[in-house]
């Protein structure tokens, strides 16, 4: 039998993630040159008030080449003959199989069974060997560090900081393609895309308010805020299968705290209408890609803010 959700785990005894430096950001950047693209910041044809930053230009369709590449070509040779391993809803293991597919290596992640099954074909395609498990044993295998005893080469996806510092080059673009905005929306999940982005602009333009996004079936967030600690959530279904995390974990939680200003939580509705709406402007993104314009659209603010449009990977 299941424990409560109170009494559930969201630790595996690592200690809180840090920030990363701007040195290391700017280092990722280099790395990244000639890998990962300068995505493309828009206006949004439905309001004047808001730009969207598309990460769907990256080669493998999401943000997540920019952390994983940054970690992955860092690493030796023989790490990198061991093979690459994660755990990941789709993006993260098409990044990572990317990386791997370009360093002569193989890959592997497990992947929960609620995947659509056009991102599980997306990863056999790509080289990367899926390991399909229901979530809750995807979520046992987390807190107890399963990837300990095993023989790869392991990428955490919430917790590396290389991942961090990846993710964060975003806001080093941002900041150098436009100084109007005051506002920045983010998707949260795992939330290590809202840590790296939000705490680089912090340290960039310290005024920028960082407003996390979530979808409403998976509200861990506030919910964590809320209890003043990460916590486990009743979870129903949605289209934003990227950000289908029904908790906070410990390392993560206490940064993630410290950067976000404001959270929104978007119904399915909203987002699907976001969705319709991009594909307005030739724009193809995924739930979750689409989650932090359905909170900005819904906000329907006067001051200028951008939305991260974070995958196209339906």
């Amino acid at each position: 039998m299941k424990a409560p959700l109170d009494a559930r785990a969201t630790g595996w005894g690592e200690l809180p993630i840090s920030a990363p430096g701007i040195d290391a950001v700017q280092q990722a950047r280099e790395r990244l040159a000639g890998v990962a693209a300068v995505s493309p910041l828009l206006p949004c044809a439905a309001s004047r008030n808001i730009l969207l930053k598309l990460e769907t230009a990256q080669p493998t369709g999401s943000f997540k080449l920019r952390g994983a590449w940054n970690w992955a070509a860092q690493l030796d040779k023989a790490a990198v003959r061991r093979g690459f391993s994660t755990f990941s809803a789709g993006n993260t293991a098409l990044a990572l199989g990317w990386c791997a597919r370009r360093l002569g290596t193989t890959c592997r992640s497990l992947i929960p069974d609620y995947a659509p099954g056009v991102k599980v074909s997306a990863l056999r395609a790509a080289g990367v060997e899926p390991a399909i498990v229901p979530f809750e044993a995807m979520a046992d295998w987390l807190f107890r560090a399963g990837w300990r005893t095993e023989p790869w080469s392991f990428l955490h996806p919430w917790t590396e900081p290389a991942m961090l510092a990846g993710h964060a080059t975003i806001a080093l673009e941002l900041c150098e393609q436009s100084d109007i905005f005051d506002s920045v929306y983010i998707p949260v999940g795992g939330g290590a895309l809202c840590c790296g982005v939000g705490s680089a602009l912090k340290r960039l333009r310290s005024d920028t308010r960082v407003v996390a996004v979530q979808s409403a079936a998976y509200p861990a967030l506030p919910a964590s805020r809320a209890a003043g600690r990460p916590v486990w959530v009743e979870h129903g279904t949605t289209v934003c299968d990227g950000v289908a995390v029904p908790f906070l974990t410990e390392p993560v939680f206490p940064l993630l705290q410290s950067v976000v200003d404001e959270v929104r939580v978007v119904e399915d509705r909203e987002v699907l209408a976001a969705i319709e709406l991009l594909a307005g402007q030739g724009v193809a993104a995924e739930g979750a890609g689409a989650l932090a314009l359905a909170a900005a659209l819904a906000d329907r603010g006067g001051t200028p803010a951008v939305c991260l449009v974070t995958g196209a990977n339906r």
